[in-house]
């Protein structure tokens, strides 16, 4: 009878050390999930930009232009922009084409910005493409965009307008077929021509 008596306190006593294991276990990975969740902040909190500014335009199309800044741990990507200056926006990038010229293109997918690392939109690089201004932009103005992330996430800055003479690129449309635009907002056609 005593043999007895000390076995099942023994085998409750293992049963129980199991249990507690498997509960810390348990534990433990539940809050390595929420470390970890807690650690990937949205896009919006973790990506800056540096020396924003914007094309100054009297009509038509023109760019916005900066460098992001992203701090966070996972590559942010950027998937559209918004701004009341324009009633039409696309993401940039400048390629170059068949016959050699570098032409402007919307980015597939949008700009993703590696973590720890920054993006430059600048004049014949990536930029935001302002599509069809509301109102002339004249220099000393700023204007207001909204980043949209992947994660559905914002991120809100303001850019003052400059007078720049650069940026006079070709506009690569879907049909691969190329039009002059001259960023700084002529009243030809071919500045809206896409």
């Amino acid at each position: 009878m005593t043999l007895r008596h000390h076995t099942t306190p023994a085998r409750l006593g293992v049963v129980l050390a199991a249990a507690s294991l498997a509960l810390v276990g348990c534990s433990t990975s539940d809050d390595g999930a929420a470390a970890s969740e807690t650690s990937a902040a949205p896009a919006g909190d973790s990506v800056t930009i540096n020396d924003a500014w914007v094309k100054a335009a009297d009509s038509g199309m023109t760019a916005a232009f900066g460098e992001l800044v992203h701090n966070g741990s996972a590559d942010a990507t950027v998937v559209s922009a918004t701004t009341e200056a324009s009633s039409a926006l696309e993401l940039h990038e400048t390629v170059e084409n068949d016959a050699g010229e570098m032409v402007m293109r919307e980015v597939e997918g949008g700009f993703v910005i590696p973590a720890g690392q920054e993006l430059d939109l600048e004049p014949g690089g990536n930029h935001i493409m302002l599509m069809d201004l509301t109102d002339p932009l004249q220099a000393g103005e700023e204007v207001t965009f909204t980043l949209t992330f992947s994660d559905d996430s914002t991120y809100e800055f303001t850019a003052p307008v400059k007078d720049y003479s650069g940026a006079n690129e070709n506009y690569q449309n879907g049909d691969d077929n190329d039009s002059e635009m001259d960023m700084g907002g002529s009243d030809s056609e071919t500045d809206m021509d896409h």
